[in-house]
This record gives structure tokens, C-alpha cells and sequence, in this order.
């Protein structure tokens, strides 16, 4: 035994609150286009209980809070009955293999389109500014966003309510928590950020007044579920879907201090360096004084591998470190990290492709050449 090799901080255990982690490498929550009408899809079981490990936390893709949520094609929801009773397999597989799975909740707010509306009305957001077309993750198609409707003051805890009843479907649906996802560009973020916020009510103008619709989900989540089982994901450094922010430092902070108080289980930051959704950059900033701020579990993301992965947690910058492409090309991460065994590149193409199969859950695990 003495010759053994130290076992890699990725790979040492980990006590997130009532649930007893073997290693500290997280699914990232990953957008994948597969569940047809919002609803998801029984190939959504071999996908997740494919990275399940015994003591490993995965986080699942977006799913909308309600039908004003959604902005993409085929991604799920968790507002009906049937969604509820289609994320039951799903989360029974992961909890066959000794899992830990929390549903990340979200809305787009104005990264939508009528399209994606209930009768074709027009998105919702903090504001009425339009979001500029984008081209989509195919480096092809241009996606197109319908300027949005500013929500009145009377209607913003409706969207609040949608956020608490996700979570309790959640909690219907088997999973061990939730994630709300205040992240990336979406409604959250588009009322955190005053690039976007642009309101003059209690829900705009000061620093505070713009994490108020934040908080007011957080409040409402842990009330119905318990603080015990809510996480969060936040980007303050992010400029995704023209949602910067002026100071994204005070911001961050005000953040975590002000979750502090709500005592939730964790909190998700991405890197400063992920400046937008999967391009890395140098960067002065740090996420080391939030992660000293929180009082709860910390994850990052946003660029890691084996490396600079182990690095962070040896040196305290995160309890925790969630992985997107690596994880979604080798559903055996952990296990390819402790024998540092070659890694499947990922196939961007076929990231946000409707094939069941294709790209989805094919990669071949270490151990097998299917």
C-alpha cells in the first residue's frame, strides 16, 4: 500500500449536506434538444443513468418552470402531469446506480420567440429591449427573438409562483433537489444585470432592487421544498445573450451574501473566463472572493479539465467542479480521471441534434468499444 498514488482532490469524498458525495465531479447542466413537445424522452434514461455514479451529483439541462419558459426546440418542462411522470424513470435510473440528481429550473424570458409562446403572444422579460439575432450553436442557423413585453410589478410573483410549483413537481418527480438557473442570459439574469434591467420599480435601478426577483424565487423555492435541496447557478462575470453587468464583482457578492441568509444547500458560479457559452479567455477576475463570501457548497464551472479541476480543489477556489462537454462525451468521467485515461473528444455537431442515439448516448465508456 505505501506505494499506492494520492488519491486525486476530483476524486476524494464529500459531504453536500444530507447527501454523502464519493467524488466532487459534477454533470453540468447541458442543454441537449431531445424531449419532444417540452416532454422528456425514455432515451433521457440511458443518458443520465449512463453518467450516474454511486455518490456523484449530476444536474440536469434546463427545464421550463412553465409554457412561457421555453425558447428552444425540444427541451423539457416540468409545469404538466406528463412531464412530471416522464422525469420519473429518468431520476429512478440515477438513484438505481447511487446517484444524486437535482433539476435545474428555468425561464428564457426574452431569448424566445412567439413561436416558442402559448398563442403565439410575445416573451417576457424585465424589459422591452430587444434581444439582437443570434447565430445558433451550428455556427448556421440564425435565431430570431421576438422584442419582449416588460412585465407589469402585479405580475412578477405569478412568475415567482411558477418557479415554487416547478420545484414541488420536482420533488413529485423523485429528484433530490433543484437548481435555479439565474444564469447565462436568461429571465433571472435579465433582471440581475443593468445592461438589460432598465426597470424603475422595486424590481429595477439599485443593486438591490435588481437581485429582489432573484431572491423572491429563492425565498419562494425554499419555502415549499426546504434550503436543503436548492441550489443556484449564477454568471455574473457572463456577457451571454447581451446580459453584462457593470460591476459583476459587487454584484456576485451581493449575491452570495444575500443567499447567506436563505441557508441554501449550494451555490453554481461559471468562471470569469466564460465570458460567453463555451469560449474561454484570459481573465483578471476571480470567483475566490464569492466562494470565501458563501456559506454553503461551492461549484464552478466554465472550462475545467483533470488538471486545473484538481487544482481548484486542492487550493479551495471550489468544493465542488461541473463538467459540460467532457462529462457528455465520457459518461465514466470520474472513472477516466482516476486511471487519467484518454478522453472521447466531444462532437459539437451533434450537441443540439433531435437524434435519440447520435451524439447523445454513444460514446463509447472506457471499458467497452460499443
Amino acid at each position: 500500500m505505501a506505494n499506492q498514488a494520492p488519491t486525486l482532490p476530483l476524486l476524494t469524498p464529500y459531504k453536500l449536506g444530507k447527501f454523502d458525495l464519493s467524488h466532487r465531479v459534477v454533470l453540468a447542466p447541458l442543454t441537449r434538444q431531445r424531449s419532444y413537445g417540452y416532454v422528456p424522452q425514455p432515451p433521457a434514461i440511458l443518458y443520465y443513468s449512463q453518467r450516474a455514479s454511486k455518490g456523484g451529483l449530476l444536474i440536469t439541462e434546463a427545464t421550463g418552470v412553465s409554457d412561457t419558459a421555453q425558447g428552444y426546440p425540444d427541451t423539457p418542462g416540468i409545469w404538466t402531469k406528463e412531464q412530471v411522470e416522464a422525469w420519473k424513470p429518468i431520476v429512478n435510473a440515477v438513484h438505481a446506480k447511487g446517484g444524486i440528481v437535482f433539476c435545474q429550473i428555468w425561464h428564457v424570458g426574452r431569448v424566445s420567440n412567439t413561436g416558442f409562446q402559448p398563442n403565439g403572444q410575445v416573451p417576457i422579460s424585465s424589459t422591452d429591449k430587444p434581444l439582437t439575432p443570434q447565430i445558433r450553436s451550428n455556427g448556421i442557423d440564425v435565431a430570431q427573438f421576438t422584442p419582449p413585453r416588460r412585465l407589469r410589478t402585479d405580475e412578477i410573483p405569478q412568475i415567482v409562483n411558477d418557479f415554487r410549483l416547478a420545484a414541488r413537481n420536482a420533488m413529485e418527480a423523485g429528484f433530490d433537489g433543484v437548481e435555479i438557473h439565474g444564469a447565462h442570459g436568461y429571465l433571472i439574469d435579465q433582471f440581475l444585470k443593468d445592461q438589460v434591467n432598465d426597470r424603475t420599480d422595486q424590481y429595477g435601478g439599485s443593486l438591490e432592487k435588481r437581485c429582489r426577483f432573484a431572491l423572491d424565487i429563492v425565498e419562494a423555492v425554499v419555502n415549499e421544498i426546504g434550503a436543503d435541496k436548492v441550489g443556484i447557478r449564477l454568471s455574473p462575470f457572463a456577457d451571454y445573450m447581451e446580459s453584462g453587468d457593470s460591476n459583476p464583482k459587487e454584484l456576485g457578492l451581493y449575491l452570495v451574501n444575500s443567499l447567506n441568509k436563505y441557508r441554501i444547500l449550494y451555490c453554481h458560479m461559471v468562471e470569469p473566463r466564460m465570458k460567453t457559452l463555451g469560449e474561454k479567455i484570459e481573465c483578471p477576475h476571480s470567483l475566490v472572493p464569492m466562494r470565501k463570501a458563501f456559506n454553503g457548497t461551492f461549484i464552478a464551472a466554465g472550462g475545467f479539465d483533470r488538471e486545473d479541476g484538481n487544482k481548484a480543489v486542492a487550493e479551495g477556489r471550489s468544493d465542488l467542479i461541473a463538467f459540460g462537454r467532457w462529462f457528455l462525451a465520457n459518461p465514466d468521467l470520474p472513472k477516466k480521471f482516476e486511471l487519467n485515461a484518454p478522453l472521447n473528444k466531444y462532437n459539437r455537431d451533434t450537441f443540439y441534434i433531435s437524434d435519440p442515439v447520435l451524439g447523445y448516448t454513444d460514446y463509447p465508456f472506457l471499458d467497452s468499444t460499443a
